[in-house]
């Protein structure tokens, strides 16, 4: 499939799919910079010596990047400033599965038949998170979405720290306010993991200043959140269920989204 943002320049930022292994290694510095450095994260991707964090799935899916163009023309590996790993269900049928498997049993939407996409590894440099940086990847997602008629999109979100005290009642309100509808109601993997959302606290109290800024951002969009919660050790993070079904988009979130971001 043609690459329809190879070109995109906004805002002195392009984007781009990954196109070569500089590209990829920059998305994988990014993510060492953000997942291992900054929220501590000590799995075994995580190569200390070259500052990469990485897994088996990197070289098989798209990377879609936001790029800082002086960076890129000076040949490094560090201007990549903000990135999301995109896997289709085609890509994972070949592979044998989704990176959430691992955490989430994926069999309903598996058998709902629609085109699924997986998001995941979402990040974006320090410098960069007051501006404009994630509205142009998200413009770009929504072209990428579009463009491969995709109709449902999911993945992991995390909260910051494996602590299912700290965030009980977050994911008790996120549980009794956006709970996916049963049809398509994905599951926390049973084991030692898994943690029940509800009853995790007073799902009545307003726990939204406690949600991190991309899981609300899914919210707006329509998101809605699986059954249980995942502790992550590796990632040292409390991981919930999040997916868009885009036929249930509101117009007003659909055109948010998918707007020319502004200059500045």
């Amino acid at each position: 499939m043609k690459d329809p943002l190879a070109k995109t320049r906004q805002a002195g930022y392009a984007v781009r799919l990954a196109r070569d292994p500089r590209d990829l290694r920059g998305a994988q510095r990014l993510r060492y910079a953000v997942f291992v450095q900054e929220l501590g994260a000590q799995g075994a991707g995580a190569d200390h010596e070259s500052g990469l964090e990485f897994d088996e799935f990197d070289a098989h899916v798209d990377h879609l990047l936001l790029i800082d163009p002086q960076r890129d023309a000076a040949g490094g590996d560090d201007h990549v400033i903000g990135a999301y790993r995109l896997m289709s269900d085609r890509v994972a049928a070949d592979l044998g599965r989704f990176y959430s498997e691992a955490e989430f049993d994926l069999t309903p939407l598996r058998r709902s038949g629609r085109r699924l996409i997986e998001l995941g590894r979402s990040c974006v440099h320090r410098d960069h998170r007051r501006g404009a940086a994630m509205l142009h990847l998200w413009n770009a997602l929504a072209a990428h979405v579009i463009d491969g008629g995709f109709e449902v999109l999911f993945g992991v979100a995390s909260f910051p720290g494996a602590d299912p005290v700290a965030h009980a009642p977050a994911l008790a309100w996120l549980s009794a306010h956006h709970r996916t509808p049963a049809p398509l109601r994905v599951s926390v993997q049973p084991g030692p993991n898994a943690l029940a959302m509800d009853g995790a606290g007073d799902a009545g109290c307003d726990a939204t200043a406690a949600i991190p800024p991309l899981i609300r951002a899914y919210l707006r969009l329509g998101g809605t959140v699986g059954e249980g919660a995942y502790l992550d050790h590796d990632f040292n993070t409390t991981d919930v269920f999040l997916m868009v079904d885009t036929s249930a988009m509101s117009g007003r979130a659909f055109d948010f989204y998918t707007r020319k971001t502004p200059r500045g």
